[in-house]
């Protein structure tokens, strides 16, 4: 994992949207330096679009959230990941736990399916918060220009339900690591400025 924090590109946002715990808040903002090498910050609660939500499957667009987040000025962060604790959809997923363009700069997480439990079992809040992690971590990877992995283990493998998040391991595959460590290289890298020759009379 990297080891060195950088801020020349900013940090990454923590953005609570709506009601959410400040622990939730918290343990995602402090593994974010352990996996990515720049230092993360919690902004104040911000409100979840009304418009996003759909009536008729009683669930918000993710999408929709994101897109409104596009059209906020964010321009100082490198990365932003927001957390809500409200049902999230795509058009073709009846419900995601999480949602991310690959090399974009907004990810949104819910915590809606999280803190649910197998026939009504009760879950313990450290299990809840392990799961908010390995979703906004495997987010945060998309955001970074990781693509969904094959191994089972990997933090970047595909998870479509609970079972498939408690399966995977808090950490990156050796291929999605090196991978991830390229591609934060590349974001941090300096702009190549143009040569200019100064002619002498």
């Amino acid at each position: 994992m990297p080891n060195s924090i950088s801020p020349e590109k900013g940090c990454i946002v923590v953005l609570p949207m709506g009601k959410v715990p400040e622990s939730a808040l918290e343990v995602v903002s402090d593994h974010i330096p352990l996996y990515f090498n720049h230092r993360a910050i919690i902004l104040s609660p911000f409100r979840i679009p009304p418009y996003a939500f759909d009536e008729q499957r009683g669930q918000y667009n993710a999408a929709t959230i994101i897109k409104t987040l596009e059209s906020l000025n964010f321009e100082e962060y490198a990365k932003v990941i927001a957390i809500a604790n409200v049902d999230l959809f795509i058009p073709i997923f009846t419900h995601v736990m999480g949602e991310a363009q690959v090399g974009g700069k907004f990810a949104l997480v819910s915590m809606y399916r999280l803190m649910k439990g197998g026939e009504g079992n009760r879950l313990s809040t450290s299990k809840i918060l392990e799961r908010l992690v390995k979703v906004a971590l495997h987010e945060l990877g998309h955001l970074f220009d990781v693509v969904h992995c094959a191994d089972a283990k990997c933090i970047m493998h595909f998870s479509g339900n609970i079972q498939d998040i408690d399966h995977i391991m808090l950490n990156f595959c050796t291929y999605c690591e090196r991978y991830l460590e390229e591609s934060m290289k590349r974001l941090l890298k300096p702009p190549t400025l143009p040569s200019h020759h100064l002619e002498l009379p």
